[in-house]
Order: C-alpha cells, then sequence, then structure tokens
C-alpha cells in the first residue's frame, strides 16, 4: 500500500509532547496542528504508534481532506476517495463520530448520513455487490469539519489510549493516564532520581512513572479494534508486542513514593500497580502531605491536589496549598510540578512559578506550575532536571 498517513489526536495543550513521541518512534514528516499530530508511517507501523504513544487520544488513519461547502461537495468527494483499500466487503464502517467548526455544514446528523452513503455508494462499485452484511472488522470512521474544510478519519484503537487496562472505570477518575504521562515527561524525570505524588489517590501519576521508568509500552495490556483488520496480521500485531516486551529495562532499578489520607484510594492504587506491572518500584503509603519529608536531594514531585471546584470545599483546599507550599519548600533541591485549576494557586502556595503551562484536564482549563529546583552534580549520574 504504500506510505499512508496517520493522525495522532491529543488533548489541546499536549500536542508538542505527542510530536516529540511520534518523532521519538522514528516517523517522518510529523505535522503538528490544533488537538492532532499527523505523520507519515507505513500499513505495519499502526501496532506500534498503538502500542507506544503515551500521551495521544486515538491513532487514526487519514483517509482525506477536502473543502466542502455543499453536501453534494461532502458527498462525492467522500465517494472519490479510496475506501475499499481498508475495508473489505465484509467490514463494519460506522460513522461514529462527526463535530463542526465554523463550517457550513454544522447538521452533524446529516454529515453523518452522506458520509455513509458515499462510502456505500464507493464500496458497491468497487465490489460489485449491493448490501453490505457488516460482519467483519470494524473500521470505525470520523469525520471533522473545520473551516469548511472536511477530514476523513479511520480509528485504529477503538476505545481510548488512555485506557492502558490497570485501572477500574466508573469510580471518580480525576486525571487521565495520557496527562499522567505528559505530566512526568514534562518534568525530565528519569530513573534513579527520586519521584513522590504526596496526593497520589489511585496511584495513575505513580504508576506512569513507573512505567516510564522501565519502557514499559503503555498499550501492551490491551486490544485494539485494528486487531480486527485484514490489513495487519495477528503475527504482526504478535511481532510487535513482543518487541516492546524486550524493550522494557527489566535492569533499572528505582523506587516511587506515592501517598494520600484516603486509606480506599491506596488500595486502588497498590491494585493498578500489580496490574500494570510495576508494584515492586511503586510504593503506596498513608501519610498526610504536611508530614511529608524526604533526606534524599535533587527529587521530583507531581501532584494533582482537588481544584476547590465543590461547593464548599474551598477553604480546605486553600488551606492545603498553604501547607503543600510550606512542606515543599523544605525540599530545597527538589523540583516540583502542580497542576490545578485554581486562580490563586500560586499565591496560596506562597511562591510564583518558575514557569507554567495551560493544559486542559478533561473539559477543565488548567495551569501545570513548574517549579524547577536545584541542577544534580553530573557525577551522582543523576537525571537531568528541567
Amino acid at each position: 500500500m504504500g506510505n499512508i498517513e496517520l493522525v495522532a489526536t491529543s488533548t489541546f495543550g499536549l500536542e508538542a509532547i505527542v510530536a516529540q513521541e511520534v518523532r521519538n518512534l522514528g516517523f517522518d514528516d510529523v505535522k503538528v496542528e490544533n488537538g492532532r499530530v499527523t505523520f507519515i508511517a507505513k500499513v505495519e507501523d499502526i501496532p506500534k504508534a498503538n502500542l507506544w504513544l503515551r500521551t495521544a487520544d486515538r491513532v487514526f488513519v487519514k483517509m482525506g481532506e477536502f473543502k466542502a461547502l455543499t453536501f453534494d461537495e461532502l458527498f462525492e468527494q467522500t465517494k472519490a476517495l479510496p475506501w475499499e483499500k481498508w475495508i473489505p466487503p465484509d467490514g463494519k464502517f460506522p460513522i461514529y463520530k462527526a463535530k463542526s467548526v465554523k463550517s457550513k455544514l454544522f447538521s452533524l446528523s446529516d454529515c453523518q448520513s452522506i458520509v455513509k452513503k458515499a462510502v456505500v455508494e464507493r464500496l458497491k462499485s468497487k465490489y460489485s455487490i449491493d448490501w453490505f452484511k457488516e460482519t467483519g472488522g470494524e473500521y470505525p470512521i470520523q469525520i471533522s469539519l473545520l473551516k469548511d474544510v472536511a477530514t476523513l478519519l479511520i480509528d485504529t484503537s477503538g476505545i481510548g489510549l488512555h485506557k492502558r487496562g490497570y485501572r477500574e472505570y466508573g469510580n471518580e477518575a480525576p486525571i487521565k493516564e495520557t496527562l499522567a504521562a505528559a505530566l512526568v515527561i514534562l518534568s525530565r524525570w528519569k530513573p534513579p532520581r527520586e519521584f513522590i505524588d504526596p496526593l497520589c489517590g489511585s496511584g495513575t501519576i505513580a504508576i506512569e512513572a513507573a512505567m516510564i521508568g522501565k519502557n514499559i509500552a503503555p498499550g501492551l495490556q490491551r486490544n485494539f479494534i485494528s486487531e480486527g483488520w485484514k490489513q495487519l496480521s495477528q503475527s504482526l500485531w504478535k511481532k510487535t508486542r513482543a518487541e516492546a516486551m524486550e524493550a522494557i529495562q527489566v535492569e533499572k532499578d528505582f523506587r516511587i513514593l506515592g501517598s494520600d489520607i484516603d486509606g480506599r484510594a491506596l488500595k486502588q492504587a497498590r491494585e493498578n500497580a500489580l496490574k500494570a506491572g510495576v508494584n515492586d518500584f511503586v510504593f503506596f503509603q498513608r501519610l498526610p502531605v504536611q508530614e511529608l519529608r524526604s533526606s534524599k536531594k535533587y527529587g521530583v514531585i507531581i501532584s494533582n491536589p482537588p481544584y476547590g471546584e465543590r461547593l464548599g470545599e474551598e477553604k480546605q483546599v486553600i488551606a492545603l496549598y498553604r501547607d503543600m507550599g510550606k512542606v515543599f519548600r523544605k525540599l530545597d533541591s527538589w523540583s516540583y510540578f502542580i497542576i490545578t485549576s485554581h486562580p490563586e494557586f500560586e499565591k496560596h502556595f506562597g511562591e510564583r512559578a518558575n514557569k507554567n503551562r495551560k493544559l486542559y484536564n478533561g473539559r477543565i482549563l488548567t495551569y501545570l506550575y513548574q517549579y524547577f529546583g536545584k541542577l544534580p552534580p553530573r557525577r551522582n549520574n543523576i537525571g537531568q532536571n528541567s
């Protein structure tokens, strides 16, 4: 099939991190846009992209992009795309998602219906059949319209890439795994440097740090919708997973600490670490942040504290931020990274950040406040500071 275009979508604010991940995997012609990163790959690269991208939301095949001011234009140009290269005669191809921003075609249901009809007509002409049973592999199609430019994508991931397979869903999840991994990457933490999340909840940040420290591919424990595609053999998926297993840095030894005052959350954190395969490197304890101490130097703290958005939380959250500032400043050689939506965090924390970065935690606009500690001596062979 030759070269293809893949699109890794991301949360706003993480595009540059996703792009660097893509480059680190060896892909070329990387293009960064709002909420997505496009790059050139081969069909056989789809498993690698899905298994290894830590901060992307999903990976798509880009089928085409064109201007569409009318429904006729949308139909004809969708029909002109080579859908038969991907969708077999028995393939399922739901138009599962549509979005339109600043475009003349704003009825999402109409756009979905027209794209479906156009794909059907294309496949009918190529396969010489009139009815598609859609009983085979699934090729979910997404259409997005931005300023009258339509982009058509096929989803290769299925459920979002933040669902690694180690965390139970249904309970409150204050931070996605993809964002947690991004925070660790932004901190530039590397073993054997100390790492603490003093408000760890169910352990997501600490677990993602351990997976990065051991070079564990984030998608190793889950499945992807493109595993049912005829273009991607089971032997290819098996080979890519085997390569990812071999890449785990088993010889690396380090310790990550997580603490919290919620016993139930800590129990879940331990279970999650066990499922993620990092329970030998992540340790959780019941400890108020006010009692945090360490004799170690040049460590990293990453924390996602309460934001104070719930009714009645404001006073407690302000007191927490003040206590965090007092405790963290005693660790004078450490770097700390705190994500929150609170507009007066720095005031209550008692110190202006060296740098902050706008990020979205779900739909919540937050800032990552970055406080840089001292650089560790090179002779200690400790990871570089931010």
